[in-house]
């Protein structure tokens, strides 16, 4: 007796299809990972940054749908790129900034006022321009940090401005409705923006990090796209914030 097979397909159907993903701060490191890796899952992207040559190489790389050179920290540039686009989008990525390190003592009242309110006044006007664009079931998806949960010196303010991201995703995503929106706080990343704040010390640190994560090795900007894009692709996700940091925030 013969018996009849089927084979089941296990054949990966990308998740992004007919989508499309702004990423700000998308020509280098995290951004433009998460930007290769929605195209790679049948995105169209859009890509946001400061540096016009890196960004133009980026986008030509990836045949982004296109792209913009202007300083997302100003209002009416943001303004006006959310304005221009002629169609809707899917999901807005804001990468653009990093942490600032200082002593409070040596900080001034506008240093403190940046690094408690950067990222959150940042989010606030990248939300009011684009929720209008957005499509539902879409996500904002911001970026923190895991490692100023830590009070230490040389942290500064650091632990206070992250501390205040958690709560702020959480209350966006109640008023963005039905567009969601998620906070991905990430650990020590190898991306280039690590290399310029640890200069010679950047292997050191690697080389500390394999020892000492339960991982075993150090995190990537792979690593963290593929974290976005789920975020991006499963609608049951809002107002939550997603660690990925290799364990560090537990032995460090």
């Amino acid at each position: 007796m013969t018996r009849a097979t089927s084979s089941v397909s296990t054949r990966h159907e990308p998740d992004l299809v007919g989508q499309s993903v702004v990423v700000i701060g998308g020509s280098a490191g995290i951004g433009l990972e998460t930007a290769r890796r929605a195209r790679a899952e049948g995105a169209e992207v859009i890509l946001v940054g400061r540096n016009p040559d890196r960004l133009e190489r980026a986008a030509l790389e990836l045949g982004a749908q296109r792209f913009a050179a202007f300083d997302a920290n100003d209002p009416g540039s943001l303004q006006r790129f959310f304005q221009d686009l002629p169609e809707q989008i899917d999901h807005v990525m804001v990468t653009a900034g990093g942490p600032k390190y200082a002593p409070l003592l040596e900080m001034d009242s506008a240093q403190v006022r940046e690094v408690l309110s950067g990222h959150v006044v940042l989010a606030l006007e990248v939300a009011r321009n684009a929720v209008g664009k957005m499509r539902p079931g879409g996500t904002l998806l911001l970026m923190g940090g895991t490692g100023g949960r830590r009070i230490g010196h040389g942290l500064g303010i650091v632990s206070a401005a992250t501390a205040a991201l958690p709560p702020f995703t959480a209350a966006l995503a109640l008023e963005l409705a039905p567009v969601r929106v998620n906070l991905i706080a990430a650990g020590f990343v190898d991306t280039p923006l690590s290399a310029s704040l640890l200069g010679d010390r950047l292997e050191e640190r690697r080389n500390e990090l394999r020892t000492t994560l339960p991982i075993g090795r150090v995190v990537g900007p792979a690593d963290v796209a593929a974290l976005a894009v789920h975020i991006m692709s499963n609608t049951a996700l809002t107002g939550a914030t997603y660690d990925i940091d290799g364990g560090q925030q537990f032995v460090s």
